[in-house]
Protein backbone atom coordinates (compact mmCIF):
# COMPACT_ATOMS: atom_id res chain seq x y z
CA UNK A 1 0.00 0.00 0.00
CA UNK A 2 1.36 3.41 -0.98
CA UNK A 3 0.40 6.30 1.24
CA UNK A 4 0.69 9.97 0.40
CA UNK A 5 -1.15 11.15 3.47
CA UNK A 6 -1.17 9.00 6.60
CA UNK A 7 -4.41 8.87 8.52
CA UNK A 8 -5.04 7.04 11.74
CA UNK A 9 -8.24 6.53 13.64
CA UNK A 10 -6.02 5.48 16.52
CA UNK A 11 -4.22 8.83 16.60
CA UNK A 12 -7.31 10.78 15.50
CA UNK A 13 -5.35 12.96 13.09
CA UNK A 14 -4.44 13.42 9.46
CA UNK A 15 -0.94 14.59 8.50
CA UNK A 16 1.97 13.99 6.20
CA UNK A 17 3.79 10.81 7.22
CA UNK A 18 6.68 12.68 8.89
CA UNK A 19 8.72 15.88 8.92
CA UNK A 20 10.85 14.64 6.05
CA UNK A 21 7.84 14.93 3.78
CA UNK A 22 7.40 18.60 4.68
CA UNK A 23 11.10 19.20 4.15
CA UNK A 24 10.85 17.56 0.73
CA UNK A 25 7.83 19.71 -0.14
CA UNK A 26 9.61 22.95 0.79
CA UNK A 27 12.77 21.88 -1.02
CA UNK A 28 10.94 20.98 -4.21
CA UNK A 29 8.89 24.15 -4.20
CA UNK A 30 12.02 26.20 -3.64
CA UNK A 31 13.74 24.51 -6.58
CA UNK A 32 10.69 25.02 -8.74
CA UNK A 33 10.52 28.68 -7.83
CA UNK A 34 14.20 29.12 -8.59
CA UNK A 35 14.12 27.32 -11.93
CA UNK A 36 10.96 29.02 -13.22
CA UNK A 37 11.63 32.45 -11.68
CA UNK A 38 7.99 32.59 -10.65
CA UNK A 39 8.54 34.17 -7.28
CA UNK A 40 11.28 35.00 -4.82
CA UNK A 41 13.23 32.11 -3.25
CA UNK A 42 11.39 32.33 0.07
CA UNK A 43 9.45 28.96 0.15
CA UNK A 44 6.80 30.26 2.52
CA UNK A 45 5.94 33.08 0.16
CA UNK A 46 5.93 30.65 -2.71
CA UNK A 47 3.48 28.33 -0.98
CA UNK A 48 1.18 31.26 -0.25
CA UNK A 49 1.32 32.59 -3.80
CA UNK A 50 0.97 29.11 -5.29
CA UNK A 51 -2.04 28.05 -3.27
CA UNK A 52 -3.69 31.42 -4.01
CA UNK A 53 -2.56 32.13 -7.61
CA UNK A 54 -3.72 35.31 -9.35
CA UNK A 55 -3.38 34.25 -12.96
CA UNK A 56 -3.83 31.26 -15.23
CA UNK A 57 -0.11 30.73 -15.90
CA UNK A 58 0.64 30.36 -12.22
CA UNK A 59 -2.27 27.95 -11.78
CA UNK A 60 -0.93 25.84 -14.64
CA UNK A 61 2.59 25.89 -13.25
CA UNK A 62 1.28 25.01 -9.79
CA UNK A 63 -0.40 21.89 -11.15
CA UNK A 64 2.87 20.78 -12.78
CA UNK A 65 4.98 21.43 -9.69
CA UNK A 66 2.48 19.83 -7.33
CA UNK A 67 2.12 16.76 -9.59
CA UNK A 68 5.91 16.36 -9.61
CA UNK A 69 5.98 16.63 -5.84
CA UNK A 70 3.26 14.01 -5.40
CA UNK A 71 5.07 11.52 -7.64
CA UNK A 72 8.36 12.06 -5.83
CA UNK A 73 6.68 11.78 -2.43
CA UNK A 74 5.01 8.52 -3.46
CA UNK A 75 8.38 7.22 -4.61
CA UNK A 76 10.14 8.14 -1.37
CA UNK A 77 7.45 6.62 0.85
CA UNK A 78 7.16 3.47 -1.22
CA UNK A 79 10.93 3.02 -1.08
CA UNK A 80 10.89 3.41 2.71
CA UNK A 81 8.16 0.81 2.99
CA UNK A 82 9.94 -1.50 0.53
CA UNK A 83 12.99 -1.66 2.80
CA UNK A 84 10.85 -2.14 5.90
CA UNK A 85 11.25 1.32 7.40
CA UNK A 86 8.99 1.98 10.35
CA UNK A 87 8.02 5.63 10.48
CA UNK A 88 5.35 8.22 11.08
CA UNK A 89 1.99 7.22 12.47
CA UNK A 90 2.76 3.48 12.19
CA UNK A 91 5.76 3.81 14.48
CA UNK A 92 3.70 5.83 16.97
CA UNK A 93 0.99 3.16 16.96
CA UNK A 94 3.54 0.37 17.52
CA UNK A 95 5.24 2.27 20.34
CA UNK A 96 1.89 3.00 21.97
CA UNK A 97 0.75 -0.62 21.61
CA UNK A 98 3.91 -1.93 23.23
CA UNK A 99 3.11 0.06 26.36
CA UNK A 100 0.27 -2.42 26.91
CA UNK A 101 2.47 -5.48 26.40
CA UNK A 102 3.92 -7.97 26.64
CA UNK A 103 1.59 -9.98 24.42
CA UNK A 104 0.99 -13.52 23.38
CA UNK A 105 1.44 -13.68 19.62
CA UNK A 106 -0.95 -15.90 17.64
CA UNK A 107 0.29 -16.83 14.15
CA UNK A 108 -2.52 -18.24 12.02
CA UNK A 109 -2.09 -19.63 8.49
CA UNK A 110 -5.34 -18.60 6.78
CA UNK A 111 -8.49 -16.57 7.29
CA UNK A 112 -10.77 -19.61 7.57
CA UNK A 113 -8.64 -20.68 10.53
CA UNK A 114 -8.67 -17.18 12.02
CA UNK A 115 -12.42 -16.53 11.68
CA UNK A 116 -13.48 -19.02 14.38
CA UNK A 117 -11.27 -17.15 16.84
CA UNK A 118 -12.50 -13.73 15.76
CA UNK A 119 -16.05 -15.01 16.33
CA UNK A 120 -15.26 -16.68 19.63
CA UNK A 121 -16.97 -15.11 22.68
CA UNK A 122 -13.67 -15.48 24.51
CA UNK A 123 -11.82 -13.17 22.12
CA UNK A 124 -12.35 -9.51 22.96
CA UNK A 125 -11.05 -7.16 20.30
CA UNK A 126 -9.58 -3.83 21.41
CA UNK A 127 -10.37 -2.44 17.92
CA UNK A 128 -6.69 -1.63 17.43
CA UNK A 129 -5.35 -2.84 14.09
CA UNK A 130 -1.87 -2.10 12.75
CA UNK A 131 -1.09 -2.80 9.09
CA UNK A 132 2.57 -3.20 8.20
CA UNK A 133 4.58 -4.86 5.43
CA UNK A 134 1.54 -6.60 3.99
CA UNK A 135 0.47 -8.03 7.35
CA UNK A 136 -2.42 -7.01 9.61
CA UNK A 137 -1.86 -7.20 13.36
CA UNK A 138 -5.10 -7.43 15.35
CA UNK A 139 -5.08 -6.66 19.07
CA UNK A 140 -7.38 -8.17 21.66
CA UNK A 141 -7.68 -10.16 24.85
CA UNK A 142 -8.45 -13.81 25.61
CA UNK A 143 -9.32 -14.41 29.25
CA UNK A 144 -7.87 -10.92 29.88
CA UNK A 145 -4.56 -12.00 28.36
CA UNK A 146 -3.33 -9.41 25.79
CA UNK A 147 -2.90 -11.08 22.40
CA UNK A 148 -1.89 -10.08 18.88
CA UNK A 149 -3.29 -12.04 15.93
CA UNK A 150 -1.52 -12.14 12.57
CA UNK A 151 -2.40 -14.17 9.48
CA UNK A 152 0.75 -15.55 7.90
CA UNK A 153 -0.48 -17.00 4.63
CA UNK A 154 0.34 -20.44 3.26
CA UNK A 155 3.79 -21.99 3.39
CA UNK A 156 6.92 -21.88 5.51
CA UNK A 157 8.35 -18.64 4.15
CA UNK A 158 5.13 -16.74 4.85
CA UNK A 159 4.93 -18.26 8.33
CA UNK A 160 8.54 -17.35 9.11
CA UNK A 161 8.19 -13.78 7.79
CA UNK A 162 4.99 -13.15 9.77
CA UNK A 163 6.56 -14.56 12.94
CA UNK A 164 9.73 -12.49 12.60
CA UNK A 165 7.73 -9.29 11.98
CA UNK A 166 5.61 -10.07 15.05
CA UNK A 167 8.70 -10.52 17.23
CA UNK A 168 10.57 -7.54 15.77
CA UNK A 169 7.73 -5.04 16.09
CA UNK A 170 6.05 -5.96 19.35
CA UNK A 171 6.78 -7.01 22.91
CA UNK A 172 6.02 -10.74 22.67
CA UNK A 173 6.43 -13.15 25.58
CA UNK A 174 5.30 -16.28 23.72
CA UNK A 175 3.94 -17.51 20.38
CA UNK A 176 1.02 -19.85 19.72
CA UNK A 177 0.52 -21.30 16.27
CA UNK A 178 -2.63 -23.20 15.37
CA UNK A 179 -4.53 -24.53 12.37
CA UNK A 180 -5.39 -27.71 10.50
CA UNK A 181 -3.10 -30.47 9.27
CA UNK A 182 -2.96 -33.77 7.47
CA UNK A 183 -2.66 -36.93 9.54
CA UNK A 184 0.23 -39.34 8.99
CA UNK A 185 -0.42 -41.36 12.14
CA UNK A 186 -2.68 -44.42 11.59
CA UNK A 187 -3.55 -44.41 15.30
CA UNK A 188 -5.18 -40.96 15.13
CA UNK A 189 -8.38 -39.79 13.48
CA UNK A 190 -9.82 -36.81 11.68
CA UNK A 191 -10.88 -34.12 14.14
CA UNK A 192 -8.19 -34.98 16.70
CA UNK A 193 -6.05 -32.06 17.82
CA UNK A 194 -2.34 -32.84 18.06
CA UNK A 195 0.23 -31.11 20.25
CA UNK A 196 3.64 -32.11 18.89
CA UNK A 197 6.71 -31.89 21.09
CA UNK A 198 9.09 -31.46 18.14
CA UNK A 199 8.81 -29.96 14.66
CA UNK A 200 10.96 -30.35 11.57
CA UNK A 201 11.27 -29.00 8.06
CA UNK A 202 11.29 -32.19 6.00
CA UNK A 203 11.81 -30.73 2.51
CA UNK A 204 15.40 -29.56 2.78
CA UNK A 205 17.07 -32.28 0.70
CA UNK A 206 20.33 -33.31 -0.87
CA UNK A 207 19.24 -35.12 -4.01
CA UNK A 208 21.80 -37.81 -4.74
CA UNK A 209 22.95 -38.42 -8.29
CA UNK A 210 21.91 -41.59 -10.05
CA UNK A 211 24.45 -44.37 -9.56
CA UNK A 212 25.48 -43.38 -6.04
CA UNK A 213 24.11 -45.14 -2.98
CA UNK A 214 23.89 -44.88 0.80
CA UNK A 215 27.58 -45.70 1.19
CA UNK A 216 28.71 -42.83 -1.04
CA UNK A 217 29.46 -39.42 0.50
CA UNK A 218 27.33 -36.45 -0.47
CA UNK A 219 28.76 -33.27 -2.02
CA UNK A 220 29.98 -30.87 0.70
CA UNK A 221 29.43 -33.51 3.38
CA UNK A 222 30.88 -32.92 6.82
CA UNK A 223 32.17 -29.86 8.69
CA UNK A 224 28.74 -28.30 9.03
CA UNK A 225 27.71 -29.19 5.49
CA UNK A 226 25.40 -31.90 4.22
CA UNK A 227 24.85 -35.05 6.25
CA UNK A 228 23.66 -38.64 5.94
CA UNK A 229 22.80 -38.86 9.64
CA UNK A 230 19.09 -38.03 9.41
CA UNK A 231 18.12 -40.51 6.72
CA UNK A 232 16.99 -40.76 3.13
CA UNK A 233 14.11 -41.67 0.86
CA UNK A 234 14.83 -44.19 -1.90
CA UNK A 235 12.44 -43.73 -4.79
CA UNK A 236 13.05 -47.24 -6.09
CA UNK A 237 11.38 -48.63 -2.98
CA UNK A 238 8.09 -47.19 -4.19
CA UNK A 239 8.16 -48.32 -7.82
CA UNK A 240 4.72 -49.66 -8.65
CA UNK A 241 6.02 -52.26 -11.10
CA UNK A 242 8.92 -53.62 -9.06
CA UNK A 243 9.69 -55.78 -6.07
CA UNK A 244 10.78 -53.16 -3.54
CA UNK A 245 14.09 -52.06 -2.06
CA UNK A 246 16.32 -53.31 -4.86
CA UNK A 247 14.36 -51.61 -7.64
CA UNK A 248 16.24 -49.13 -9.80
CA UNK A 249 14.90 -45.62 -10.30
CA UNK A 250 16.50 -42.67 -12.05
CA UNK A 251 15.31 -40.38 -9.23
CA UNK A 252 17.58 -42.38 -6.89
CA UNK A 253 17.68 -41.02 -3.30
CA UNK A 254 17.01 -37.80 -1.40
CA UNK A 255 18.74 -37.22 1.93
CA UNK A 256 17.02 -35.16 4.62
CA UNK A 257 19.02 -32.19 5.89
CA UNK A 258 19.00 -30.05 9.00
CA UNK A 259 18.40 -26.31 8.87
CA UNK A 260 21.18 -23.83 9.49
CA UNK A 261 20.14 -21.66 12.42
CA UNK A 262 21.56 -18.52 13.98
CA UNK A 263 20.40 -18.19 17.60
CA UNK A 264 20.36 -14.64 18.96
CA UNK A 265 22.63 -15.61 21.86
CA UNK A 266 25.32 -17.23 19.69
CA UNK A 267 28.27 -15.75 17.79
CA UNK A 268 27.09 -14.00 14.60
CA UNK A 269 27.68 -15.88 11.35
CA UNK A 270 28.48 -19.11 13.19
CA UNK A 271 25.80 -21.59 12.17
CA UNK A 272 24.25 -24.39 14.14
CA UNK A 273 22.34 -27.37 12.75
CA UNK A 274 18.77 -28.14 13.78
CA UNK A 275 16.36 -30.71 12.38
CA UNK A 276 13.98 -31.39 15.30
CA UNK A 277 12.94 -28.13 16.98
CA UNK A 278 11.40 -28.57 20.46
CA UNK A 279 8.40 -26.52 21.55
CA UNK A 280 8.70 -24.76 24.87
CA UNK A 281 8.93 -27.41 27.58
CA UNK A 282 6.79 -25.43 30.02
CA UNK A 283 4.08 -24.83 27.40
CA UNK A 284 4.15 -28.50 26.46
CA UNK A 285 3.80 -29.58 30.09
CA UNK A 286 0.84 -27.23 30.63
CA UNK A 287 -0.82 -28.43 27.43
CA UNK A 288 -1.07 -32.01 28.68
CA UNK A 289 -4.02 -30.91 30.81
CA UNK A 290 -5.93 -30.32 27.55
CA UNK A 291 -6.06 -34.03 26.77
CA UNK A 292 -9.30 -34.28 28.75
CA UNK A 293 -10.93 -31.45 26.81
CA UNK A 294 -14.09 -32.21 24.86
CA UNK A 295 -14.10 -30.85 21.31
CA UNK A 296 -16.57 -30.80 18.42
CA UNK A 297 -17.49 -34.01 16.56
CA UNK A 298 -20.34 -32.90 14.26
CA UNK A 299 -20.59 -30.45 11.40
CA UNK A 300 -24.38 -30.48 11.58
CA UNK A 301 -27.20 -32.74 12.70
CA UNK A 302 -26.51 -35.29 9.98
CA UNK A 303 -22.72 -35.18 9.47
CA UNK A 304 -20.55 -36.34 12.36
CA UNK A 305 -17.19 -37.99 12.81
CA UNK A 306 -17.20 -41.77 13.13
CA UNK A 307 -15.13 -41.54 16.33
CA UNK A 308 -15.24 -38.78 18.96
CA UNK A 309 -12.18 -36.57 18.46
CA UNK A 310 -9.61 -36.07 21.17
CA UNK A 311 -6.76 -33.77 22.11
CA UNK A 312 -3.45 -35.60 22.30
CA UNK A 313 0.23 -34.86 22.71
CA UNK A 314 2.45 -36.54 20.12
CA UNK A 315 6.16 -36.84 19.64
CA UNK A 316 6.66 -35.16 16.28
CA UNK A 317 5.15 -33.10 13.49
CA UNK A 318 6.67 -31.99 10.21
CA UNK A 319 6.27 -29.18 7.70
CA UNK A 320 7.12 -28.70 4.03
CA UNK A 321 5.92 -26.50 1.19
CA UNK A 322 4.03 -29.52 -0.06
CA UNK A 323 0.36 -30.40 0.25
CA UNK A 324 0.62 -34.08 1.10
CA UNK A 325 -2.06 -36.30 -0.42
CA UNK A 326 -0.07 -39.47 -1.07
CA UNK A 327 -0.45 -42.69 0.91
CA UNK A 328 3.07 -43.99 0.23
CA UNK A 329 4.86 -40.85 1.39
CA UNK A 330 2.49 -40.53 4.33
CA UNK A 331 3.46 -44.03 5.43
CA UNK A 332 7.15 -43.32 4.89
CA UNK A 333 7.10 -40.20 7.08
CA UNK A 334 5.32 -41.99 9.90
CA UNK A 335 7.52 -45.09 9.81
CA UNK A 336 10.78 -43.18 9.34
CA UNK A 337 10.25 -40.23 11.66
CA UNK A 338 7.19 -41.07 13.80
CA UNK A 339 5.40 -37.89 12.77
CA UNK A 340 1.68 -37.32 13.24
CA UNK A 341 0.59 -33.90 11.86
CA UNK A 342 1.95 -32.99 8.41
CA UNK A 343 1.40 -29.47 7.10
CA UNK A 344 3.05 -26.39 5.62
CA UNK A 345 3.79 -23.73 8.26
CA UNK A 346 4.64 -24.86 11.79
CA UNK A 347 8.34 -25.45 11.20
CA UNK A 348 8.67 -21.89 9.87
CA UNK A 349 7.23 -20.54 13.12
CA UNK A 350 9.32 -22.99 15.15
CA UNK A 351 12.61 -22.07 13.47
CA UNK A 352 12.12 -18.34 14.05
CA UNK A 353 11.06 -18.73 17.69
CA UNK A 354 13.91 -21.18 18.32
CA UNK A 355 16.48 -18.74 16.99
CA UNK A 356 14.93 -15.74 18.76
CA UNK A 357 14.63 -17.67 22.03
CA UNK A 358 10.90 -17.04 22.34
CA UNK A 359 8.64 -19.77 23.83
CA UNK A 360 6.21 -21.30 21.34
CA UNK A 361 3.76 -24.15 20.91
CA UNK A 362 1.63 -25.44 18.03
CA UNK A 363 -1.87 -26.92 17.98
CA UNK A 364 -2.84 -28.73 14.78
CA UNK A 365 -6.25 -30.32 14.24
CA UNK A 366 -6.31 -33.22 11.77
CA UNK A 367 -8.58 -32.46 8.82
CA UNK A 368 -7.59 -35.26 6.42
CA UNK A 369 -5.54 -38.44 6.14
CA UNK A 370 -2.79 -36.99 3.89
CA UNK A 371 -3.67 -39.47 1.14
CA UNK A 372 -4.26 -42.39 3.46
CA UNK A 373 -8.02 -42.51 2.86
CA UNK A 374 -9.91 -44.06 -0.01
CA UNK A 375 -9.08 -43.06 -3.57
CA UNK A 376 -12.40 -41.24 -3.95
CA UNK A 377 -12.51 -39.46 -0.58
CA UNK A 378 -11.48 -35.91 0.11
CA UNK A 379 -11.77 -35.54 3.85
CA UNK A 380 -10.41 -31.99 3.96
CA UNK A 381 -13.33 -30.64 1.94
CA UNK A 382 -15.74 -32.06 4.51
CA UNK A 383 -13.98 -31.65 7.83
CA UNK A 384 -11.58 -28.71 7.50
CA UNK A 385 -14.10 -26.32 9.09
CA UNK A 386 -14.73 -28.61 12.04
CA UNK A 387 -10.99 -29.13 12.50
CA UNK A 388 -10.33 -25.38 12.38
CA UNK A 389 -12.96 -24.89 15.10
CA UNK A 390 -11.33 -27.57 17.24
CA UNK A 391 -7.89 -25.98 16.89
CA UNK A 392 -9.36 -22.69 18.11
CA UNK A 393 -11.11 -24.38 21.06
CA UNK A 394 -7.79 -25.89 22.16
CA UNK A 395 -5.90 -22.62 21.67
CA UNK A 396 -8.38 -20.64 23.77
CA UNK A 397 -8.35 -23.25 26.54
CA UNK A 398 -4.56 -23.30 26.54
CA UNK A 399 -4.47 -19.53 27.05
CA UNK A 400 -6.93 -19.95 29.91
CA UNK A 401 -4.59 -22.54 31.47
CA UNK A 402 -1.62 -20.27 30.89
CA UNK A 403 -3.32 -17.37 32.66
CA UNK A 404 -4.10 -19.63 35.63
CA UNK A 405 -0.57 -21.02 35.68
CA UNK A 406 0.96 -17.54 35.71
CA UNK A 407 -1.26 -16.54 38.62
CA UNK A 408 -0.16 -19.59 40.60
CA UNK A 409 3.49 -18.84 39.88
CA UNK A 410 3.03 -15.22 40.94
CA UNK A 411 1.49 -16.35 44.25
CA UNK A 412 4.37 -18.77 44.75
CA UNK A 413 6.99 -16.05 44.15
CA UNK A 414 5.21 -13.59 46.44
Amino acid sequence: MIRVLAHSTYQGSCSFTDHRSWFLLLHLLKLAAHSKKLVELNPIHFIHNTFFPHNFQKQKMFRKVFSTFIYLLIFVISQEQAIGALHGSTKKMVDEANKNGPYLGLVIPNMFEMNPLLNSPHYKSTKLVIDYAGRRFRFGNIYKKPVILVMSGMGMVNAAVATQLLLSLFEIKGVIHYGIAGNANPNLNIGDVTIAQYWSHSALWNWQRYGNGPEDPLPFEGEGGFTRDIGYLKFGTYSSNGDGDDDDNLLNNVWYQAEEVYPVDSTPEQTQQAFWIPVDSNYFSISKALEKLQIEDCINATTCLSKPPKVTTVQRGTSANIYLDNAAYRSFLYNKFNVSPVEMESAGVALICYQQKVPFITFRALSDLAGGGSATSNEADTFSGLSANNSVIVTVEFIKLLVGYNRKMLKYVL
